[in-house]
């Protein structure tokens, strides 16, 4: 799903909302008519999308019970919009896990970044448990899973579960390093007693980080775009930390980024090849070349 997509379903969802908390009987033709999606989009919208709301049907309209009429706020709006449009990123489809996360206590421990979604059914449990630990600032333990086998991890302080890209990750401080985990590896999990003071420093840099390399030092890398893809650079950011530097006389960027890790920007080269070249750090350019050609070979 495109960020595009993503962004139209969203004001589709607020402006029915907020017609539906006026008091207006929504026609699922008109809709359809005045947002340019076909009837079928509207009913699922309706009825998927907006089940968990107290709607009521006259005829062929739908309005919203009138004992919540005018008690939706402009942030009710906003935050029901969005975990409507992103409902299929939380790993419980239930109306009680919406219902649950629209508490602003809940919203807080949760930080969406990309609108795909891996599957974790059968993980409802851990999911709420560090939702729970996050809220109540307690430290949990836990099984990690790596290649090289599983390493336990024992009194660490959970800040945020975050959604990137689809994956799940839990972004915690183990002893006085910043780390991200997969959610999906982390097993036999238990909340503790203990509990650690907040870090508002640390939900801000999880806000603003567009990678999940959080602990890593970071490094500039420097990048040539070519006119024939410039304008997909230009348009949204493409690689984490985007920051375009310079518009080239022929219609090419220099473009430059701060990166936990070279693996935030080095599937994005490789996917644009042959039209985006490293210019820094020197030698990083070579270390590709000599990549592919082993794979070519």
């Amino acid at each position: 799903m495109s960020s595009g997509y993503h962004d139209t379903l969203v004001y589709r969802l607020s402006m029915m909302l907020v017609k539906l908390n006026q008091g207006e009987k929504l026609d699922p033709q008109s809709l359809a008519e005045e947002f340019g999606v076909n009837i079928r989009t509207i009913q699922r919208d309706i009825n998927e999308r907006f089940a968990y709301l107290p709607l009521q049907k006259t005829g062929t309209k739908y309005h919203l019970d009138p004992a919540y009429l005018g008690k939706l706020t402009t942030r009710d709006i906003e935050r029901f919009a969005g975990l409507a449009g992103v409902r299929g990123l939380f790993p419980s489809l239930s109306d009680d896990f919406m219902r649950d996360i629209f508490d602003s206590r809940i919203q807080s421990a949760l930080l969406v970044k990309g609108h795909h979604y891996e599957n974790i059914a059968g993980k409802e449990p851990a999911f709420r448990q560090l939702e729970q630990a996050i809220i109540a600032r307690c430290h949990v333990s836990f099984d990690y899973h790596k290649p090289e086998g599983a390493k336990r991890y024992e009194s660490v302080a959970p800040f945020k579960l975050m959604n990137h890209k689809g994956i799940w990750y839990l972004a915690a401080r183990d002893g006085e390093k910043l780390k991200t985990y997969s959610f999906a590896k982390i097993a036999s999990l238990s909340v503790m007693a203990t509990t650690f003071k907040p870090e508002p420093g640390v939900d801000r840099m999880l806000s603003e980080e567009d990678g999940i390399w959080l602990g890593e030092e970071k490094k500039e890398i420097v990048l040539k775009i070519a006119s024939e893809v410039a304008g997909y650079f230009k348009r949204r950011k493409l690689i984490a930390n985007q920051v375009i530097e310079k518009e080239l006389e022929d219609g090419g960027l220099i473009i430059s980024a701060k990166v936990g890790h070279v693996n935030q920007v080095l599937p994005i080269v490789r996917y644009w090849i042959p039209h985006i070249r490293i210019i820094s750090p020197e030698g990083l350019q070579g270390e590709l070349e000599v990549e592919l050609n082993a794979y070519l070979n």
